[in-house]
């Protein structure tokens, strides 16, 4: 398998390892590249002294600005989510997956275009977290239904290896920004904004050389596209047995659905998945948490963060996800992160850097040297974050749900996940100054709760077919 191990529940023969599925996939999991940008790169962009002077933005007015700004994409995403459910089930999710993208393009535009008006930017965001949304809604479980299931946690996986990438992106353009641009430029936040157009428009245009997910054509009685599709994406004659084994198994789900709709529990399994993977506190509110460490240069370790949790992203996603499954990554990352948050939490009790520095006193050694281990520790806690509750969730909630309930269990995950966000980016600042150090420990509790959840009802999907998930759950 050329560097990875495929976990095979059946014979299956080589072909359907292909450059098509897996750059259909890729190109669907871009999708998440550009959730995660626009959620990397916002902040620090609406910060820049060249965007508060285009906009007249004071210091009295600028926090109310900025939580407006954030807080209007994930309130637009929440609503995203959805129209994702009132619109895959009958346009299917490769045109779903289009429509998205193509209102995602319009609000970058806007937003690049913007003068003095800050309309234009909260339009801008509008549209692009109405695109987020739907898209958090629908590409894992697209993706699920193109693989194949011996690949189907590295495939899924894309979707939080894109989402890394977009991160990453995020953040070193505003470094490089910061330390190369004038900040009275207007360049210094058109930039940024701008770069949301390229993934876009690769979105756009290899969208239109994507299959349409078999399972939903034969739901619809578009069976003989549904075998084209499955011929093309196994690399199969349709004759062959391959072939034969997955038709019999969608149809087999499609007589099974409706029986299981009647007898699933979505609800708290769907809920767990949106709440698990928002959990972070650092995914938020980094350069404050930074501070609150004694760490001065915060955009440079935002940007370190955010790099070493998408090379650990990248090396789980691919190299080891179908290998040591979905239930024991997520226990043992929601145990290590929260250890990591309790250490933190208690540097933070015991050193008070961040009073010290903001004094304008010098840090001790020894409370130096509790920085620089708290500094690991964060980098510790996004390796094991990414291990695990950073993108288990999204892959599970695309496999242990029939096909029939898929939409509307993905829409309810994505509806709980931005609900959450939206919560949490509202909540934190004022959790943080009324707490502390009790901020760390708070998020290290819900760690905890997490892997006791985990334990008890995650159920391990690796390897299955999406038939075998019907009979496990």
């Amino acid at each position: 398998m050329g560097g990875f191990r495929a976990v095979e529940d059946r014979p299956t023969p080589k072909e359907v390892y292909n450059w098509r599925l897996f750059s259909e996939a890729a190109i669907i999991g871009t999708g998440s590249l550009l959730f995660g940008y626009d959620s990397a790169f916002v902040g620090t962009t609406i910060a820049r002294q060249s965007f508060e002077d285009d906009f007249g933005i004071s210091e009295s007015n600028a926090n109310y600005i900025s939580s407006n700004i954030t807080s209007t994409f994930q309130a637009a995403a929440f609503f995203g989510a959805i129209f994702c459910f009132l619109t895959t089930e009958v346009v299917g999710r490769k045109w779903a997956l289009q429509i998205s993208n193509l209102v995602f393009l319009i609000g970058a535009i806007l937003m690049t275009v913007a003068t003095h008006q800050l309309s234009y930017i909260y339009a801008g965001r509008a549209l692009t977290g109405l695109a987020c949304g739907f898209i958090t809604a629908t590409v894992p479980s697209y993706i699920a239904e193109l693989s194949v299931s011996s690949i189907r946690g590295i495939l899924t996986g894309l979707f939080e290896i894109a989402y890394q990438i977009g991160s990453v992106i995020g953040f070193w353009i505003n470094y490089g920004i910061d330390e190369t641009l004038n900040p009275t430029a207007s360049t210094g936040w058109r930039i940024p904004m701008a770069v949301q157009i390229i993934p876009s428009a690769i979105l756009l245009f290899g969208g239109f050389f994507l299959h349409e997910s078999p399972l939903w054509l034969f739901r619809k009685g578009k069976d003989e596209r549904g075998t084209d599709a499955l011929e093309e994406l196994r690399h199969l004659r349709r004759d062959h047995q391959y072939i034969a084994e997955d038709i019999a198994i969608i149809k087999d789900r499609l007589r099974e659905e409706e029986a299981i709709a009647n007898e699933y529990g979505t609800g708290p399994l769907a809920y767990s998945r949106g709440a698990l993977h928002e959990l972070s506190p650092i995914n938020y509110y980094s350069p404050t948490l930074f501070k609150s460490i004694g760490i001065q240069d915060v955009t440079l370790y935002t940007g370190i963060y955010g790099l070493v949790k998408a090379i650990a992203s990248i090396i789980f996603y691919i190299f080891l996800i179908d290998v040591w499954g979905r239930r024991s990554p997520t226990i043992l990352s929601s145990v290590a992160c929260s250890l990591c948050l309790w250490f933190i939490g208690a540097y933070v009790k015991i050193g008070h850097p961040a009073d010290i520095l903001k004094g304008g006193g010098k840090l001790s050694s020894s409370t130096a040297a509790g920085g620089k281990a708290a500094t690991a520790m964060i980098m510790i806690y996004s390796v094991f974050w990414s291990f695990g509750l950073n993108g288990i969730p999204w892959i599970v909630s695309a496999e242990i749900f029939p096909g029939a309930l898929r939409n509307l269990s993905g829409t309810w995950a994505a509806l709980c996940q931005w609900l959450i966000q939206f919560v949490i980016t509202k909540a934190l600042p004022y959790i943080f100054s009324s707490f502390g150090y009790g901020t760390w420990f708070f998020f290290a509790t819900w760690m905890i709760l997490a892997s006791v959840w985990a334990f008890f009802f995650l159920p391990e999907t690796k390897g299955k077919t999406l038939e075998d998930l019907d009979i496990v759950l």
